[in-house]
């Protein structure tokens, strides 16, 4: 596949030459020049882009280790999410890149700057990461772009493979009604109205909210924990984590199609607007702050609020093993009208959960010695201990090694994160977790895990290849960017309308113009665009 159109060329030219000029006036130097060093030893820049949740990454016992082991100084360069938002574009375009950088650099943004190795080079100084690619083919395919590997993966392992999309029910509250989890839209609605009126949080006010959405985004439909994450429930397979899906992308038989202009997301829109007719979702829901709706999820810490919520898991409401965590359970998601049980489906997003393709940019040219220890501090950092050590903290201090690849994770390293001062990278690893390690006490995937079994069923109905945008397909700099130039066309026009009919009503009457609108302003163009992709990358 081409990664790189024609007329990208004379861009990135220019970029490599800005960037050059950067490196050469600010000392950077090529291959040529002579490393860096402290005490006769190496020095290495680390970039890591962090939760605000995690202490300082050089402050992690397992960093002071790998800098022991690998024989170089490592200086590390936090940097918080909010903040590489900002800058990312910046250093991309100034050539300004550190030595590694984890968490920052995507396979497509390395194909439009040349400024990364091409680590399929240097396999043979990597021997972690060449076990990676051999035992996890898709972790490969994830970002090797026209036979070049200039960003490596990440994988937290088998334990994480699945979805972060849930939809969640208050069982205390379905218990003490006397009510069965809902499998029929139908049935959904008849528990939503006795959650309004029945009072089953106990405390005499009529203060339950029976569902809980998040607001829509502006540039998509398709967000995280998205209410339309009930179209499954009418046969059509969404994947939110991340790709195209949020963006209206489906796929069905190997055929991508719009599920923004179906049928079923008509239906799924009719139901809705049912469901605030009836109060029965907070008529400020398409436009509250997020930190409203997770106030009103989290409540008290005692009292439930809400009834019905898309969500992780249970974490939603409260910290594993509180109150309100305790009265959550994952649903399969109820069928539409229409629908037979063995029709509906859930969110396809589990690779996406398990892998992330943008962990580990190895600047290129770096001076010899800076190559090697940098090679080498990668190959340290994708062995199995320091995989362990980024997930889930140092040895022993967090995490004991049982032996036979077993491990066993204090409670200290979940009470720290959950006071926000996690001792590790956690999903911001620059590593990978091997299939035989298992790890006792790993609460974060044992619960992810519970939260995703009443799924299996749902799961057994789509194949995995032929109806979801497999995580390794990837369009070409110049699609890409069509497809993000039709996106902000297509919503800044749709979701008003959508929104609109969600709580007025009208979809009946104005269905017919929208699909006409969002077709033209891109949406067909958008299916073909990723039917090509696919076409492509699916043998």
């Amino acid at each position: 596949m081409t990664h790189r159109s024609v007329a990208k060329k004379k861009i990135v030219a220019a970029v490599a030459g800005v960037s050059a000029l950067s490196m050469l006036l600010a000392g950077c130097g090529g291959s040529g020049s002579e490393a860096q060093m402290e005490n006769g030893k190496p020095v290495v820049t680390i970039m890591v882009q962090q939760n605000t949740a995690q202490i300082d990454v050089a402050k992690q016992k397992w960093a002071q280790d790998l800098e022991k082991e690998s024989g170089a100084v490592i200086k590390w360069q936090r940097v918080d999410d909010n903040a590489w938002t900002q800058q990312k574009n910046a250093s991309l375009t100034g050539g300004d890149v550190a030595d590694l950088s984890i968490r920052a650099y995507h396979p497509e943004d390395a194909a439009q700057y040349p400024l990364f190795e091409n680590l399929a080079d240097d396999m043979d100084s990597l021997p972690n990461v060449a076990k990676f690619f051999k035992e996890k083919p898709l972790a490969k395919k994830m970002v090797e772009i026209d036979g070049q590997i200039n960003v490596l993966p990440s994988s937290r392992g088998k334990s994480f493979q699945a979805s972060g999309q849930h939809m969640l029910i208050n069982k205390v509250w379905l218990d003490k009604l006397g009510l069965e989890v809902p499998k029929t839209w139908d049935e959904l609605t008849k528990v939503l109205e006795a959650f309004k009126t029945q009072d089953p949080n106990g405390n005499g006010k009529q203060d339950e909210i029976p569902m809980n959405v998040r607001a829509l985004g502006t540039g998509s439909l398709g967000n995280w924990w998205s209410m339309f994450l009930l179209i499954n429930g009418a046969g059509v397979v969404t994947s939110f984590n991340a790709g195209p899906s949020g963006q209206g992308i489906a796929v069905k038989d190997g055929k991508v199609y719009s599920w923004a202009t179906s049928d079923q997301f008509k239906q799924v829109v009719e139901y809705y607007h049912e469901l605030f007719q009836k109060g029965l979702i907070p008529k400020d829901a398409l436009t509250k702050d997020d930190s409203k709706y997770q106030a009103e999820l989290k409540s008290d810490g005692e009292t439930a609020l809400t009834g019905v919520a898309f969500g992780w898991d249970g974490t939603q409401f409260g910290v594993i093993g509180s109150k309100l965590n305790k009265e959550y359970i994952t649903i399969p998601v109820p069928a539409a009208p229409g629908v037979s049980q063995d029709e509906t489906v859930w969110d396809a997003s589990g690779d996406y959960n398990e892998y992330e393709d943008y962990h580990m940019a190895m600047k290129k040219d770096l001076p010899e010695e800076t190559k090697k220890a940098a090679l080498k501090i990668i190959n340290l950092l994708y062995s199995e201990k320091y995989s362990v050590e980024q997930l889930y903290g140092s040895i022993p201090d967090y995490t004991t090694d049982d032996g036979n690849h077993t491990y066993t994770i204090k409670k200290q390293f979940f009470n720290e994160a959950d006071n926000g001062k996690a001792p590790a990278l956690q999903d911001r690893l620059a590593g990978w977790i091997p299939d035989n390690v298992k790890f006792n006490g790993a609460q974060d995937a044992d619960a992810i895990q519970a939260a995703d079994a009443p799924y299996k069923e749902q799961y057994s109905h789509l194949d995995q290849t032929k109806d979801k945008m497999p995580v390794y397909v990837r369009q070409n700099t110049e699609d890409t960017n069509t497809f993000s130039n039709n996106n902000a066309q297509i919503w800044n026009y749709g979701i008003p309308v959508v929104s609109k009919w969600i709580l007025n009503g009208g979809v009946d009457q104005q269905w017919d113009e929208y699909v006409k609108q969002v077709n033209n302003l891109g949406m067909k163009q958008n299916v073909e665009l990723w039917q090509k992709a696919y076409d492509a990358a699916v043998k």
